[in-house]
C-alpha cells in the first residue's frame, strides 16, 4: 500500500536517537538547545521554543500575547482542528474567513470582512505547505492593530515570493510548525515556535514548563542554585533529547526532502494536466512551497463517482488517499458552541467537496509515482 504520506527515516536518524539514548540527558538536554538552533539558522528567526507538538505551541503561542477574554480571532476554515482550537483553549472567540479558490489559503479579502472592535488576532494557515499571501495580511494586521500568528504546520522549508523563509517573523509576531511523521520533517510528535520578540519568547519558555523560571534576570528573589519562580500558570509541553536529536538529523535532509517533494509534484502535474475531471494545485510565481500535501479538486459529479467510491478503487490498486480538510466550522463543537452552520463558507465547502490528497513524500520511488498515475487515471479518466 502507497500511503498518502510517510515519514523518511535513514540510520543517521538511528544513529541520531542512539546516541541521545546513551547519553546524560534524555529530555531538557542540549540536544534540544541544538534543534532549536537550527530551526533560527534555517528561518532566519531570533529565538525558537521546540515543543510536544505544535497543537502545544499553537496554545502557548495565543497565550503568550495575553488577550482579554472574549476578544476574536480569524483564522480560515480549510484547517486542522487546531489552528482554531488553540483560540479556544484561551477563552478567544474563533471566526473564520473564506478561502482563495485557488490557493486554498485565507483570502485576505474576506478577512477584513470579520474584523471588528473585538478582533485581536490573525492566524493565517500556510495550506499544504503554500505559504499565504503574508504581505497582505500583515498589512491587514498593522492597519486594524491585530497580532498575527503563523500556522505553519504544513511549511517548514517553504519559501515567500521574497525569497525569504516561512518562520522567519517578518509579516507576524510568532510562527507555529509541526513534526508530525507525515510532515516534511518528523520528530516524532513536536513542533515548534519562532519569534523575533524576546518578551514574547520569554513568555513561551515559561509557558512551555509550567510557567516557571530560574532565570536570574526574570527571578523577583534568588535565595540560591535550586530557586525557581511560578510566575504563570504554564504546561508540560517540553521535546525530550530524542525527539530532538532526530529532528537535528531531519533538518540536515530539508533540502533533499523539499527537492524530492517538488519532483514529484512535478510529474502529477505535467501527468494529470489533461484530465478532465481533476484538477491540479497551483503555486504562484516567485513563491518555493515545500509541498506537504498535493491536494486536487476532483468534480465527482460529473465523474459520476463519489468520493468513497474513487478512494475505494484507489485502495484497491494499492494506493491511500485522505481528505484536508473537513471545513472547521461545521464540526458539531464549533455549530453548537458558536451558531456555526453548513453554507457560511462556501469557497471552503465547495473545496472539501471536491478535495482528495494523493501520495506525497521524499520516499516515493519514480515508479511508485508512476504507479499512482496510472492508477489515478484508470480510475478517474
Amino acid at each position: 500500500m502507497i500511503g498518502y504520506g510517510h515519514q523518511y527515516i535513514d540510520d543517521s536518524d538511528i544513529e541520531a536517537v542512539v546516541k541521545v539514548l546513551k547519553s546524560d540527558y534524555l529530555t531538557q538536554g542540549p540536544s534540544v538547545t541544538q534543534f532549536e538552533k537550527t530551526i533560527c539558522e534555517i528561518t532566519g528567526a531570533k529565538y525558537c521554543v521546540s515543543v510536544s507538538n505544535a497543537t502545544a505551541g499553537l496554545h502557548i503561542a495565543v497565550a503568550a500575547l495575553g488577550l482579554e477574554t472574549g476578544a476574536e480571532g480569524i483564522t480560515t476554515p480549510n484547517t486542522f482542528l487546531a489552528s482554531s482550537n488553540c483560540m479556544v483553549y484561551n477563552n478567544v472567540k474563533p471566526v473564520f474567513a473564506d478561502i482563495n479558490p485557488v490557493s486554498y489559503n485565507i483570502d485576505p479579502v474576506e478577512i477584513e470582512k470579520h474584523i471588528t472592535s473585538k478582533t485581536k488576532l490573525l492566524i493565517p494557515v500556510h495550506f499544504a505547505g503554500l505559504p499565504c499571501e503574508m504581505d497582505k495580511i500583515s498589512a491587514i494586521a498593522k492597519k486594524y492593530n491585530l497580532h498575527v500568528i503563523e500556522d505553519a504546520a504544513h511549511a517548514i522549508g517553504s519559501q515567500y515570493a521574497d525569497g525569504s523563509y516561512v518562520g522567519n517573523c517578518k509579516y507576524s509576531d510568532m510562527t507555529v510548525f509541526s513534526f508530525h511523521p507525515v510532515k516534511t520533517i518528523t520528530t516524532g510528535e513536536g513542533g515548534a515556535v519562532t519569534t523575533n520578540d524576546e518578551k514574547l519568547y520569554q513568555k513561551l519558555l515559561m509557558l512551555r514548563s509550567h510557567g516557571t523560571t530560574k532565570d536570574e534576570k526574570l527571578l523577583t528573589k534568588n535565595p540560591g542554585p535550586w530557586y525557581y519562580e511560578m510566575q504563570s500558570l504554564g504546561f508540560n509541553y517540553r521535546m525530550t533529547d530524542m525527539q530532538a536529536a532526530l529532528g537535528c538529523s531531519q533538518l540536515a535532509k530539508l533540502d533533499f526532502f523539499k527537492k524530492r517533494r517538488r519532483e514529484v509534484v512535478a510529474m502529477y502535474n505535467k501527468a494529470f494536466a489533461d484530465m478532465k475531471y481533476l484538477k491540479t494545485p497551483t503555486e504562484p510565481e516567485n513563491v518555493s512551497s515545500c509541498f506537504h500535501l498535493y491536494a486536487t479538486q476532483i468534480d465527482f459529479t460529473a465523474l459520476g463517482k463519489t468520493r468513497s467510491q474513487v478512494m475505494a478503487e484507489l485502495r484497491e490498486k494499492g494506493i491511500g488517499t485522505q481528505v484536508h480538510y473537513i471545513p472547521v466550522p461545521t464540526q458539531p463543537y464549533y455549530k453548537e458552541t458558536y451558531g456555526y452552520k453548513d453554507g457560511d463558507y462556501p469557497k471552503a465547502e465547495k473545496y472539501y467537496e471536491q478535495e482528495l490528497s494523493l501520495p506525497l513524500y521524499p520516499g516515493l520511488s519514480d515508479e511508485e509515482v508512476r504507479m499512482v498515475v496510472s492508477a489515478v487515471k484508470e480510475v478517474i479518466g
